[in-house]
């Protein structure tokens, strides 16, 4: 069941916040479509009240910084069932959709505009046709839902199905109000277990993928050497490493470039500045090694880099990555893949590695 929430204005006598209601919910789709980040910092909204193929509207549909799109629905009148319901009908059409039609979708709802370059500037890296929709997910907004509808969407999600809602409550100080917001999962579980489309699902063989961005912010060099992996830029991006607990196996990837390295989790993510690593039997902050790197970029915001200590069982450099056609690819920073494709790959990493 969904927490209540309660807010207080601080003073030596405190003030409750009243709970107060907005007007209609066409506000909330108005300020969630004019800043997404609401919801979620890294999503750009790509059409709002999309027509599918059966005459329905979504709400609002966005798309993340690995090209999956994301149906974001608003309860509105509907009972709490029939939203989840048709939730899962526009997913059904969403799944279908080409990388063309989400082009058309995008271009009518900008009145002319490019995906590919509102992609390039929203997240300033390439929109790859080839990504483009290979996985999506559901929101549901709402300010409560009923027991039963919440035990589906855990049932649905604890099972892989990419389905979460999002809770708002509005309070008022006088003539102002404040909007609260609460995950019912977190989305860190919801965003690595995002729905394939067209390639074939199977049980999560247990091996971890992590990508890995080697660049003026972090060093493959640096996590070889010291034993870590790590994400940030943002919370889309870190809060992934989250998913990784003591014991779990990674294989590592440098977009575009390969697999580098295979390792055993150590310990659970941490912030730059609580992080350590041995330099010759001393424990020092990952902040003070010598580097390239900017590790200490954007340190106390969200945007902070998070590392998770790796015991390395084999790594190569960059130069010799390993990478053929058809390996497993994805833009998050961790995920559980549950496609064949990754089934594969990491067979083929295996003797790559040579590990028994």
């Amino acid at each position: 069941m969904a927490i209540k929430q309660s807010f207080w204005k601080v003073g030596s006598k405190p003030t409750a916040l009243v709970p107060s209601k907005l007007k209609n919910e066409e506000l909330l789709e108005d300020m969630i479509e004019n800043d997404p980040s609401i919801l979620e910092d890294e999503w750009l909204i790509i059409g709002r009240q999309v027509v599918t193929k059966y005459k329905k509207e979504i709400d609002l549909l966005a798309i993340a910084p690995d090209s999956s799109l994301v149906i974001i629905e608003l309860k509105r009148s509907k009972t709490p069932r029939d939203v989840v319901a048709q939730a899962i009908d526009y997913a059904t059409w969403v799944d279908e959709l080409k990388a063309d039609e989400i082009s058309n979708i995008y271009e009518q709802y900008s009145n002319g505009g490019s995906l590919s370059e509102a992609f390039r500037s929203k997240f300033q890296i390439d929109l790859e046709e080839e990504n483009l929709n290979q996985s999506h997910q559901m929101v549901i907004v709402a300010s409560e839902l009923d027991d039963a509808t919440e035990r589906i969407i855990q049932y649905l999600s604890e099972r892989g199905i990419p389905i979460n809602a999002v809770f708002f409550e509005v309070f008022a100080d006088g003539a102002d109000q404040f909007l609260s917001r609460r995950w019912f999962v977190d989305p860190a579980t919801v965003q690595s277990a995002q729905g394939s489309t067209s390639v074939s699902k199977e049980p999560w063989n247990g091996e971890f993928f992590v990508s890995f961005g080697d660049d003026s912010t972090r060093s493959w060099e640096d996590a070889r050497k010291y034993g870590f992996v790590s994400a940030g830029g943002g919370v889309w991006y870190s809060r992934t490493l989250n998913l990784l607990k003591p014991g779990n196996r990674v294989w590592v990837r440098i977009p575009k470039v390969g697999y580098v390295g295979v390792g055993v989790v150590e310990s659970e993510a941490v912030a730059a500045t609580e992080f350590e690593v041995d330099d010759h039997g001393k424990a020092i902050s990952v902040l003070a090694i010598k580097t390239s790197a900017n590790y200490a970029s954007h340190v106390g915001t969200e945007d902070q880099e998070y590392f998770v200590k790796i015991n390395w069982t084999k790594t190569v450099s960059r130069e010799d990555a390993y990478d053929e056609l058809g390996f497993f690819g994805n833009q998050n920073s961790v995920c559980k893949p549950t496609v064949t494709r990754w089934r594969n790959t990491v067979d083929r990493l295996k003797e790559k590695f040579q590990l028994n």
